[in-house]
């Protein structure tokens, strides 16, 4: 059977090989060739940005921008609107001619960043011999889609940095210098190998970043209790990662009589303190992202996608399904709004307004908010029960949830860890135990959430604040295990920057990425000790000895 399409950049792609009728996650296609061709034309005009700066030319932040939003367009589940994605296309055309024009010398510049067809009709045609499979060489093309997918995952904590008027140029150059590079013949496996480590080493830099801008803007976050029932006022579900958005749906809401709820990712927003002044941000409504057909429907009002994590809407609530920022699906309204602007919220407000309020799915509360600050300042508490034999182990179950029937294998394994061992977590993944009663050890809890996917930096730095305290020279000294489920090219920038961290160990589930050949996976296993999970009981005795 002929390929229609070939994505196999997230964890659930057909086959554990690759989507080629229609993607796992819902795109068609149609879509899929214009996410294809987008990044084809991110390519190009990263070649000549990368060439001005060779020059000394100053490279404005729209550019930056421009590229940044390219990919995170592209990230799995995120944008499913064809013509908003041409649209993206055209864009990226008009600025790399004016790009062009600033360009004094233009010898040897590849055919993608001279590429410059706004005719849409040829947009298919063209598509097909631009994407993944457009790079022979199986090993040099599993390399090229691993520092493609890591750049992806970089824009992510990039947007959102950049949505609080955080920006950092060396990254911004670096992300469009490697991805300029994925065009280069020249380039062989050792060479795209030291690239791949120099992402992980820009993906710490982007997570400091986004760090540095959620909590100049919020606060630090703090140990908090969660509600996850509902209140009697009809609500808006904010759903995403955007803390920007977030802020400016509770701003506009003040008064109005609609309550705010969480959903996904967006929980960790109840962390900050900042959020804490609006009486109406009632609490979670939900879990994870796959559950969301079914918990949209009950949730009655309108719901908010500010980023990645849609699946396809059933008609029984699209029409109150709202998209902004990198997200898109057609049919459903999307509020524009460029960096440094406000949103309009009012549409969504307004519909509220008539809904009914949410039906309660569960009750009760979840405890998070252990992100970085916080667990430092518990240091001493976290080092005596360490060094009382109270804590033997921390267990880094960080990463993504899914539909995948094998990562309920992430709940058997955190109900079978022994009861001295703590989760350290961050992600959508903890919805597999975060309603586990695990208990504490100490009066530390078993399961210490630091936030969203976007927040792993805090993971990685309290390893290297227990490094410190431990006075460990290597941070694969401490007693930390990672077992981390992937999903998605946020979770690829992770596991670079660990590597570049100099983690080894790490194991990762359900499956192994399908775009690492057998080669990469070899340098991979061999280099970093990178590997897969088994079952419950043969993980226990390999981590455990039980």
């Amino acid at each position: 059977m002929e390929n229609k399409m070939f994505c196999y950049q997230c964890q659930e792609t057909a086959g554990c090989t690759g989507c080629t009728q229609m993607g796992v996650c819902g795109k068609s296609p149609s879509v899929a060739a214009m996410q294809d061709l987008l990044i084809y034309a991110s390519k190009g005009i990263s070649e000549i940005t990368t060439r001005l700066r060779e020059e000394g030319v100053k490279i404005p932040k729209e550019i930056n921008h421009l590229v940044t939003l390219n990919l995170f367009i592209t990230i799995t589940n995120a944008n499913f609107d064809e013509g908003a994605i041409t649209d993206k296309i055209i864009l990226t055309l008009n600025k790399k001619q004016e790009l062009l024009a600033l360009l004094k010398d233009k010898k040897g510049l590849s055919e993608a960043a001279m590429w410059d067809d706004r005719d849409k009709n040829t947009y298919a045609e063209k598509a097909k011999s631009v994407g993944v499979l457009a790079t022979k060489n199986e090993d040099i093309r599993s390399l090229r889609e691993l520092i493609i997918y890591g750049l992806k995952g970089l824009s992510a904590y990039s947007k959102h940095a950049n949505a609080l008027l955080k920006d950092d140029e060396e990254t911004d150059a670096f992300l469009q210098r490697a991805l300029s590079k994925t065009l280069d013949d020249s380039l062989g496996i050792d060479e795209l190998v030291a690239l791949t480590l120099e992402t992980g080493k820009y993906g710490v830099a982007g997570m400091a970043l986004l760090d540095g801008a959620n909590t100049s803007a919020y606060g630090n976050p703090e140990i908090t209790k969660v509600n996850i029932g509902v209140g009697k006022n009809p609500g808006i579900l904010i759903s995403g990662h955007d803390l920007k958005d977030m802020e400016m749906l509770l701003e506009q809401t003040t008064g109005t009589g609609i309550d705010v709820y969480t959903h996904s990712e967006m929980l960790p927003a109840h962390y900050y303190p900042v959020f804490k002044k609006y009486p109406h941000f009632v609490g979670n409504y939900g879990n994870a992202w796959w559950k969301q057909k079914e918990e949209f429907e009950s949730f009655n009002g309108p719901i908010l996608m500010t980023t990645n994590c849609i699946v396809p809407p059933k008609p029984s609530y699209k029409d109150r399904l709202y998209t902004t920022g990198s997200a898109g699906f057609p049919g459903c309204k999307h509020i524009s709004g460029d960096i440094g602007e406000t949103k309009d919220f009012s549409q969504i407000i307004e519909q509220a307004k008539t809904c009914l309020p949410p039906v309660e799915i569960e009750s009760g509360q979840i405890i998070g908010g252990f992100a970085h600050n916080q667990v430092i300042a518990l240091a001493d508490k976290v080092v005596h029960a360490v060094k009382s034999g109270a804590i033997k182990k921390f267990v880094v179950m960080g990463g993504c949830d899914g539909r995948a029937k094998a990562r309920n294998y992430y709940t058997d394994f955190a109900k079978a860890l022994p009861k001295d061992t703590v989760i350290l977590t961050a992600g959508c993944a903890k919805y597999k135990y975060n309603k586990l009663n695990l208990g504490d050890i100490e009066g530390i809890p078993r399961i210490l959430d630091a936030g969203q996917c976007n927040d792993s930096y805090s993971i990685a730095l309290i390893a290297l604040k227990l490094k410190e305290v431990f006075g460990l020279k290597d941070i694969n000294d401490l007693p930390i295990i990672y077992n981390i489920a992937w999903y998605e090219q946020k979770a690829v920038i992770v596991l670079l920057a660990l590597l570049y961290l100099g983690v080894k160990n790490i194991h990762l589930g359900p499956t192994l990425p399908a775009f690492f050949s057998a080669n990469v996976a070899k340098v991979l296993v061999e280099k970093f000790k990178i590997s897969g999970i088994g079952t419950v009981d043969d993980d226990m005795k390999l981590f455990f000895g039980e």
